[in-house]
């Protein structure tokens, strides 16, 4: 085809992207704001290391790069709590052994797919380009070159706008009306910190789990790194609570609240006080759109419509899926964008809001309730509830990062089956009280009242 698609924003989304439509033969320029992160060191201090599970491998596997990426990647199989006293406790994530999480750079993951997107001959990167704008009706893209300020206007057939939470292209849609947005800032933010390799090589803890030190409100996790590091980062509220980042102004501060809050910690951090002082904080927050598509002229996708906290994983696979779910429909409909955006927005815009509000769930999940008898409880029924009704029951968590599960569908049976067991965990000492057979009657029961098939129609 020689029709010319322009893509705003270089990061996962927009790599994968281009990737995709190359296949089809259309000509595509993506750019990109930022230098060229191959040629120039970006900075770190606000890179939360991705984790990589089945929706994003799949859109991987249609383009062929799910080895190259998976060999780059640190599986952890499994949650690793550390108490302020006490042992360590693994909670897998789940009883089959090929079922877990892949963490990766988010660096060396954009890079492997700008490499990738290049091989292609109908493709060309432009980076140092800062987009101020777009016309909606005409289809022109403005542009600005970082290095130099020169303004520069880009035609194409279309424009997809990958841009992330900030988006330029967002923003026109703002000033177009008949566009809903939303953007809730949490009343958080996070520092990211770093565990180094140990002195002789190697992981100085676990390698093979995601770390978390869970303290009620707040909390630290830490995801491995190849070269032997772990990526650690803070999550605290700005301002509220008996502990917030508001009060660590002095490094006196910070060392007492380390050493009594997370003590096993500090003997692997050497670089904790410059880390958290040098470091930026960062904010979380979720934002929702719709429509994501000016009739053909333009489409939103990925962060730029629907932005989400880190806390299920989910936001980079969940704009790879949009790549997968977006492929399906330039085999559909060929180079027929209004169809295309169309159906491509009324399709994943369910989702999207799904996994958003489910990431704000898992926070309250993984910074407290991870160490309580009840919730351990549950994991367990979990567990033997998928082993008794494989057909019909699959944990929350295993639906969003191990299947393909529609995200609307995994939240609805999911609260219905977390509530339920949390219920009946609560009433009980020990797994051996939980009657299977009755609490799997009860979400049955519970399905039926709301419309949900028993059954599960699981795909690749």
């Amino acid at each position: 085809m020689s029709q010319k698609v322009i893509i705003v924003g270089a990061g996962l989304t927009g790599s994968l992207l281009s990737i995709y439509l190359a296949r089809h033969g259309f000509k595509v320029e993506v750019y990109e704001r930022r230098p060229d992160m191959r040629k120039v060191k970006i900075s770190a201090g606000k890179s939360i290391n991705l984790a990589i599970s089945r929706r994003g491998i799949h859109a991987l596997e249609q383009v062929g790069l799910d080895k190259e990426v998976l060999r780059n990647a640190i599986p952890m199989k499994g949650r690793l709590i550390h108490p302020v006293k006490g042992e360590l406790s693994f909670q897998p994530y789940s009883k089959n052994e090929n079922e877990y999480i892949n963490s990766i750079s988010r660096r060396e993951l954009n890079v492997i797919l700008m490499n990738a997107a290049e091989k292609f001959p109908n493709v060309k990167l432009f980076f140092n380009q800062r987009c101020t704008g777009m016309n909606l009706e005409s289809g022109e893209a403005y542009f600005t070159d970082e290095t130099n300020s020169e303004q520069k206007i880009i035609i194409g057939q279309t424009v997809i706008g990958t841009d992330g939470s900030a988006s330029a292209i967002r923003m026109e849609f703002l000033k177009s009306g008949f566009f809903n947005f939303s953007q809730n800032y949490q009343n958080y933010g996070y520092k990211e910190l770093n565990i180094p390799p140990a002195a002789k090589g190697g992981f100085r803890i676990e390698k093979n789990a995601l770390h978390i030190w869970p303290r009620g409100t707040y909390m630290m996790i830490a995801l491995p790194n190849r070269e032997g590091d772990f990526t650690c980062t803070l999550f605290m509220s700005h301002h509220k609570g008996e502990m917030n980042l508001s009060k660590f102004n002095t490094r006196e501060s910070v060392s007492k609240f380390f050493n009594e809050i997370m003590p096993d910690a500090v003997p692997h951090m050497p670089s904790l006080l410059d880390d958290f002082f040098s470091n930026p904080t960062g904010n979380l927050l979720t934002i929702k759109s719709y429509p994501w598509n000016v009739g053909g002229k333009a489409l939103l996708m990925g962060d730029a419509a629907h932005a989400i906290v880190p806390f299920f994983g989910q936001g980079m696979n969940c704009g790879f899926e949009d790549c997968y779910y977006f492929d399906t429909l330039v085999k559909k409909y060929g180079s027929d964008w209004g169809k295309i955006y169309s159906e491509f927005s009324d399709l994943r815009k369910e989702n999207a809001d799904a996994i958003a509000d489910l990431a704000i769930e898992n926070f309250v999940e993984m910074r407290d309730l991870v160490a309580h008898k009840d919730f351990l409880l549950k994991k367990k029924a979990d567990a033997l509830l998928e082993e008794k009704f494989p057909e019909s029951f699959i944990s929350k968590y295993s639906m969003v990062s191990f299947h393909r599960i529609p995200y609307a569908l995994a939240m609805k049976r999911g609260q219905i089956q977390d509530r339920i067991l949390m219920e009946m965990c609560s009433k009980i000492k020990s797994i051996e009280d939980l009657n299977l057979n009755d609490a799997f009657a009860r979400i049955k029961k519970e399905f039926e009242k709301v419309g949900i098939q028993e059954k599960l129609v699981l795909e690749g």
